[in-house]
């Protein structure tokens, strides 16, 4: 052993292999690394193209997806319908599914959805119904067409902001008020819109105008009122450019010709009654009071602009394109109209969001350092009011355990619902539609016009007994006899068993 190594090995043993001998000489192959490391390697080089910043906007529609889908799953697990909508688009989903007309029982038998709103959209979900014959591929549409709009909102954001304001915004969208809120009420045609109206605007302040106009127009399939909100698209279009180009004007004149041309003409026509029936909830209902009271309107208006954007999306023309949905609402004498509850605002959330986006470049080299300061936190400051709020708001429930559970009295409920044979004719209320507008011809409890159901089925009454409510079914059939067929799982059903 020679001195070197000697002195090593008195100090603990002998030095590594590449320390004892130096570095290997020129052209020597390397060892093969070790498996671990080979691993290591390919993770990080597999994982490199899921950082890139062009595929956030991806990844957060992806995981939105997800969070809309599982809370809207759960709730139809648990037969917690909060209102008639869902039957009533499955019904008229169901008919375009099948090649005939949109027949929506639930609003009147023999009811044409089209006579009642204008949403010739809904016919894109028909093939997916066809394949799949049930409420949840309407839930999990809507869930696909909430996280869409995601993509756009952030997109746009991280172009104008950079990436983390970007995604900042970008979560702040998809878990702001009004937009879960409208994942929460069962399906809605509006789900069409979200997509529609983000695409248009990240097209507008991409300069874009072909795209935005091209983005724009299809709203006036989706509601008969979002035609005069794709004008507003249009009218956004012209004031960005500062000229007036042909196809920014042709859509405000193919908006309100649309509006005007479905009102006055093809709703009239497919209801029959030779007018639009949503007339008489406009104005002051005939009273002297105005449509809405001023602090309601103020308190509405401060929810879709302050906890979003800090009331710096005033500051953005794009907010032009909130105007209509807001003008028809506040005219509106119907309560329901003006709050903030259901899915009425979800269409303004990529409208202030957008316009945010579009005002902050501005703010944040402005003259006055508090807007300076107060545009560069803003992201931050949404982002964070939007998680606080989501606490009281539909996402929290996947926080919490009996969320995935399904309660006792459901399986005893479908097992009684499952009792009604395909293609009867049911009577029903809320709870019982999502198990029954699929297979049978539903109507509306009290609205059948006449008819007299082969069943009846309903929510137990908290006041009535189960005789009190066959005497309540039987007053409103008098030429029919009903008897009890079962009472399960909080619902009462009533067969037919003969009729005059």
């Amino acid at each position: 052993m020679d001195t070197a190594a000697a002195t090593a090995a008195g100090a603990g043993g002998p030095l590594p292999q590449a320390a004892a001998t130096g570095p290997a000489p020129a052209g020597t192959p390397h060892p093969a690394p070790g498996p671990l490391r080979r691993a290591a390697r390919r993770l990080r080089e597999g994982s490199a193209p899921l950082r890139a910043p062009r595929l956030d906007p991806y990844w957060a529609a992806a995981l939105f997806f997800v969070a809309f889908a599982a809370l809207a799953v759960c709730r139809f697990r648990t037969m917690s319908n909060s209102s008639w909508d869902l039957g009533i688009f499955e019904q008229a989903i169901r008919g375009y599914a099948h090649f005939g007309a949109p027949i929506v029982d639930l609003k009147g038998p023999g009811t044409n959805i089209l006579g009642d709103h204008f949403s010739p959209v809904l016919i894109v979900l028909a093939p997916f119904y066809r394949l799949f014959p049930s409420p949840l591929t309407l839930l999990l549409a809507q869930a696909a067409l909430f996280a869409v709009s995601v993509l756009p909102v952030t997109r746009a954001a991280a172009r104008h902001l950079g990436r983390l304001p970007g995604l900042a915004l970008g979560i702040a969208y998809g878990t702001s008020w009004g937009v879960q809120k409208a994942v929460d009420f069962d399906f809605h045609e509006i789900a069409f819109a979200l997509p529609l109206i983000a695409f248009a605007l990240e097209a507008v302040l991409r300069g874009r105008w072909t795209a935005a106009v091209c983005w724009a127009a299809p709203l006036v399939l989706v509601k008969e009122d979002l035609g005069v909100t794709a004008a507003a698209i249009g009218a956004i279009v012209l004031i960005r450019t500062r000229r007036a180009g042909p196809l920014p004007i042709a859509l405000v004149v193919f908006g309100l010709t649309a509006t005007a041309l479905t009102l006055g003409v093809l709703i009239p026509a497919f209801n029959g009654s030779g007018s639009y029936d949503y007339w008489n909830k406009l104005g002051s209902d005939g009273g002297a009071d105005p449509a809405i009271p001023l602090d309601v309107a103020v308190h509405t208006t401060l929810w879709v602009l302050l906890p979003t954007t800090g009331l710096l999306a005033l500051r953005s023309p794009l907010l032009l394109a909130a105007a209509p949905t807001l003008g028809w609402r506040f005219l509106s004498h119907d309560p329901h109209y003006w709050g903030i509850d259901w899915h009425y605002n979800a269409v303004l959330m990529p409208v202030v969001f957008l316009a945010l986006v579009d005002a902050l470049p501005r703010a944040r080299v402005s003259a006055r350092p508090w807007l300076r300061s107060f545009a560069h936190h803003l992201p931050a400051a949404a982002l964070a009011c939007a998680l606080a709020l989501t606490t009281t708001l539909p996402l929290s429930r996947l926080t919490e355990a009996a969320t995935y559970r399904t309660p006792p009295d459901v399986p005893a409920a479908e097992r009684l619902l499952a009792r009604i044979p395909d293609g009867a004719t049911v009577e029903s209320d809320i709870r019982p539609l999502s198990r029954l507008t699929g297979r049978t011809r539903v109507f509306w409890s009290g609205d059948t016009r006449g008819l007299s159901p082969d069943y009846i089925a309903l929510q137990r009454p908290a006041d009535r007994s189960p005789r009190q409510a066959l005497a309540d079914a039987a007053a409103r059939h008098p030429r029919s006899t009903y008897v009890l067929l079962g009472d399960s799982g909080g619902l009462l059903v009533f067969r037919r068993t003969s009729a005059q």
